[in-house]
């Protein structure tokens, strides 16, 4: 947000004549007025997205039963850029195997083909696994990008349809976002009681089983979240709040997050 300055006659008393005078810092060499300096707002390059497969070799299969794996991605020309894409897919991958290391995205298609070996040499009929991945960028507002990737995958006779992850990165600095890094630490508490709400309702609409398993608190700190054109969210996937609990959403309307957010996040995002 810019602000001008006010420039301010000062009106001098001289000789019973009033004589307009300015500050000499606020005039030209020839007498005029100085307009104040705008300062430009950065401008980031336009990122030139191109959908594409992704870099990644799979072992030569010689079954009749081979793993199928295909990852879809989208390449910029900003190569921090794609390699966070990269590292967000790969922690998708783990994901799916109940790994979370620094691994790159071969290392962790690696990891997932030695997981379905490992199943097919328990039982002679066990299908190999297949993993589908969709990536799109699904916002940008100024540095913030949001990354949406998408899962369809079969493990161990478990097909599981169009599970998503979210992502947001600051392309100015360089960095992978959580929800505590944009999160003015102030209204901390707020947030927290409105995420408690939101999984108190969620919690009654669950099972007896799911809710005697249930945490009775909800730790968002490291959840997925996301922004659109009205506010931020957090996204829990079936399963991962309590074994048998369905999806949850938590949507912030305009007015909560420009609360919550810290200010200099809040301008630029929104």
């Amino acid at each position: 947000m810019q602000f001008s300055k006010k420039i301010i006659s000062v009106l001098c008393l001289s000789t019973m004549v009033l004589v307009a005078c300015d500050s000499k810092k606020d005039q030209d060499k020839d007498g005029s007025v100085l307009q104040p300096k705008q300062e430009a707002a950065e401008v980031l390059p336009y990122l030139n997205i191109q959908e594409t497969k992704a870099d990644y070799a799979l072992p030569f299969c010689e079954k009749n039963n081979c793993i199928e794996i295909d990852i879809q991605t989208i390449k910029t020309q900003d190569n921090w850029l794609n390699q966070w894409i990269a590292n967000s897919q790969s922690s998708v991958i783990q994901a799916q195997i109940d790994l979370k290391q620094n691994m790159t995205l071969q290392q962790a298609i690696n990891a997932f083909v030695k997981k379905s070996d490992t199943w097919q040499e328990e039982f002679p009929k066990n299908k190999a696994f297949e993993l589908h991945m969709q990536t799109r960028m699904a916002s940008q507002r100024n540095q913030y990008v949001l990354l949406q990737v998408s899962v369809n995958s079969l493990q161990a006779d478990v097909s599981i349809k169009e599970r998503q992850y979210f992502f947001v990165a600051d392309r100015k600095l360089k960095k992978s976002l959580s929800i505590l890094d944009v999160i003015d630490a102030k209204h901390q508490n707020q947030l927290n009681t409105w995420v408690q709400e939101k999984y108190a309702e969620w919690l009654e609409k669950q099972n007896s089983d799911v809710k005697k398993n249930a945490p009775k608190k909800l730790y968002w700190g490291q959840a997925d979240w996301f922004f659109d054109g009205e506010g931020v969210g957090l996204h829990y996937r079936a399963n991962e709040i309590v074994e048998d609990g369905t999806q949850l959403d938590i949507y912030l309307s305009k007015e909560q997050t420009q609360k919550i957010l810290k200010p200099e996040v809040y301008q630029r995002m929104f």
